[in-house]
């Protein structure tokens, strides 16, 4: 079994997260995956993006707000 550190980017509205995982891999099977743990994490993220609460996703992840640019 081998893990490897990864960004995850969950978008929501005019936010986007970049939340730190670990992927799991094996022989076989179907590998890549997260452990449960990061799944919740990534659920929790985008929940509180969708909910406006910058305070408790900036505890789980880096934040960064969306600029549209005019060409």
């Amino acid at each position: 079994m081998r893990k490897r550190r990864r960004n995850k980017l969950v978008h929501e509205g005019e936010y986007i997260a970049e939340v730190d995982i670990e992927l799991i891999e094996e022989e076989g099977g179907w590998s890549p995956y997260l452990s449960l743990d990061d799944a919740y994490k990534l659920d929790e993220v985008r929940e509180a993006l969708r909910l406006g609460d910058l305070g408790r996703v900036r505890r789980l992840a880096r934040v960064f707000r969306l600029t549209p640019v005019d060409a």
